[in-house]
């Protein structure tokens, strides 16, 4: 991350190093790796920086601390900032802040994990704690969308083991913490955690982004259950997001071929050509054609792509990810694996 983010590398280079290890070992998933498998790894990480660049991974703590801090003022004017401000109408001179803090680590062992995860269905508006995690692992690995991670809560839809039953204590905290968070702000929050060693810690939380849908029963909810009042249930709705309330849906009577299932990630249906880089789909939409983003997994520079495509589909990554939701807050469908095209 640190290479990518502050060194400007490719993320995919530091990809291919690990998937090629993990399948000269027939290894599937990363906690499969030992401490010798990693040393491997990260000397193979070293190599591709230094190959490069032209010079060492900074090994020094306090040139990597303001390494770090100073990819965070740059990111402001990249590219990617600039096509978001302008979706979302935010005024350059807001700038941006650093927060620095001491580190809780999801990857130390299988009593650790990290996970996002809502306060209600953010799909739906469903009460109850909706999310997904990752046993041995660190944040950016779920919001990412650069691996598949399980849901929190044991539900009929989804076999694989949940948090509420592999982590009970760490999930009864978690619930009576996202609890009071909604209670006090008002809102249906979006909260990142992290477990290390089985003692839960909260990272973050912030009002989290909705379907249109999901936004009025939120609401209406919320004024039903004492804790807002119609006034601001009302102030709560974005009136350009409710035409998403009457975008295409997928008749559930219709006969139909299913090529491939995928995990849905943002509702809704959309038709187009299938297109494989974010360039490609803003190109070909400002055409006039109708596209559907296709990637292994999508990162913060296809915003304009991802933008510009009427859907998303992915092969890693899952429902609770950052390439997820801002189709839904955008009122697009997209799909999470294993909907592999």
């Amino acid at each position: 991350m640190y290479g990518n983010v502050v060194l400007a590398l490719d993320h995919n280079g530091f990809e291919d190093i690990l998937e090629s290890h993990k399948q000269d070992c027939g290894y599937v998933d990363d906690p499969e790796l030992n401490g010798d498998d990693w040393q491997n790894v990260v000397a193979a990480y070293k190599s591709y920086v230094e190959a490069e660049l032209g010079s060492p991974f900074p090994q020094d703590p306090h040139n990597q601390l303001w390494g770090a801090i100073g990819a965070v003022f740059n990111s402001w004017t990249n590219q990617r900032a600039n096509t978001y401000r302008r979706l979302h109408n935010i005024p350059e001179s807001w700038g941006t802040a650093v927060n620095v803090q001491s580190m809780v680590f999801g990857n130390m062992g299988d009593d650790c994990a990290t996970g996002v995860a809502f306060t209600r269905d953010p799909s739906t508006g469903t009460p109850g704690i909706f999310g997904e995690f990752l046993i041995n692992a660190q944040g950016e690995d779920v919001v990412a969308g650069i691996r598949t991670p399980q849901p929190i809560v044991t539900s009929a839809a989804d076999v694989r083991p949940a948090l509420d039953e592999l982590m009970p204590d760490a999930f009864g905290e978690l619930a009576g913490v996202a609890a009071r968070l909604e209670a006090h702000y008002q809102d249906m929050q979006d909260i990142e955690f992290t477990v290390q060693a089985g003692k839960l810690w909260m990272l973050q939380t912030r009002s989290g982004k909705r379907t249109a849908a999901a936004a009025l029963k939120i609401a209406v909810d919320m004024v039903a259950e004492g804790v807002i009042d119609e006034r601001r249930a009302v102030a709560s709705i974005d009136p350009a997001s409710l035409d998403q309330v009457l975008h295409p849906t997928l008749d559930p009577s219709a006969a139909r071929d299913l090529i491939v299932k995928g995990l849905p990630a943002s509702p809704g249906a959309a038709v187009g050509k299938i297109v494989f880089t974010a360039d490609d789909a803003e190109q070909r939409a400002e055409q006039g054609e109708a596209v559907i983003l296709v990637r292994a997994e999508t990162s913060p520079e296809d915003i304009h792509g991802m933008h510009a495509a009427k859907a998303i589909v992915t092969s890693r990554g899952g429902m609770t990810s950052h390439a997820a939701w801002s189709p839904a807050a955008w009122g697009g469908p997209a799909s999470a694996p294993p909907a592999v095209c």
